[in-house]
């Protein structure tokens, strides 16, 4: 059963399972709060705990689990997963690279860590970002002035990813305008995420309009022994095919 945890901080929704997780406790527990969010337009902080008394989750709940996750991903603003137990610590850490929200594990003894995490995500995030399994292409969409957590967020994925497969086959910006950091921090968690990542990214693709093809100089100087080419902005699936590898670079 799940078991929503009521003495959390305002704005967060926690739940605990316990035994066994079946389809009825998807309906009546997690999809009153997705539908609450899409109702009042608010985005979900979500903290799970798994403890030493959950055994596993039912077939229902599992396609319950997808069909929820796949209606409702980009509602979520972030995620706390609390578990000592290995196969979910594991499959947490298999998965987080397929969500477009930060997903990050915490021992059981680390309840309110997580929650202050969880409270600490600002709302509306700059960077949001998607990772096309197929094509093994990590797709960023910029929104707004870049913060720190965008970036965390996105080496998070980015890492899962790699500690999975070895390296991504390219990395896709697309965006109509360049809208700068939101203040220092942003600036140097990009500059973390560049220095961390640059060898292990082969292709890095710019969709965006022909003003921001200054940028391409900017990409080159830090993705040094990668390829990069520029696209239309309208021409996303382009870009894609192109930094997958698919596409000859001359294309």
């Amino acid at each position: 059963m799940l078991e929503r945890i009521i003495d959390v901080p305002k704005g967060i929704d926690a739940l605990k399972a316990h035994g066994e997780v079946t389809r009825t406790d998807y309906e009546t527990v997690i999809e009153p709060i997705v539908d609450e969010a899409r109702r009042e337009g608010h985005r979900i902080r979500m903290l799970c705990e798994f403890g030493p008394e959950f055994r596993s989750f039912t077939p229902g709940a599992a396609w319950e689990d997808f069909k929820v996750g796949m209606g409702a991903m980009r509602l979520f603003e972030g995620c706390a997963v609390v578990t000592d137990t290995g196969w979910i610590r594991e499959s947490t850490r298999l998965g987080a690279f397929l969500v477009p929200c930060p997903v990050r594990l915490f021992d059981v003894g680390d309840r309110d860590e997580a929650l202050r995490w969880l409270a600490s995500l600002p709302e509306g995030p700059g960077v949001s970002h998607r990772m096309d399994t197929e094509s093994r292409v990590l797709v960023v969409e910029l929104e707004g002035p870049l913060r720190a957590q965008d970036f965390d967020a996105l080496a998070q994925t980015a890492d899962s990813w790699i500690a999975s497969h070895g390296e991504l086959a390219g990395l896709v910006v697309h965006s109509r305008d360049f809208p700068g950091w939101e203040n220092v921090s942003g600036l140097l968690h990009h500059a973390r995420f560049v220095r961390d990542h640059h060898k292990r990214i082969r292709r890095v693709a710019l969709a965006a309009d022909s003003r921001l093809a200054d940028l391409m100089p900017r990409l080159a100087d830090h993705f040094v022994e990668a390829e990069l080419r520029h696209f239309d902005h309208d021409d996303l699936t382009g870009a894609v095919a192109w930094a997958s590898g698919r596409s000859p670079a001359g294309d």
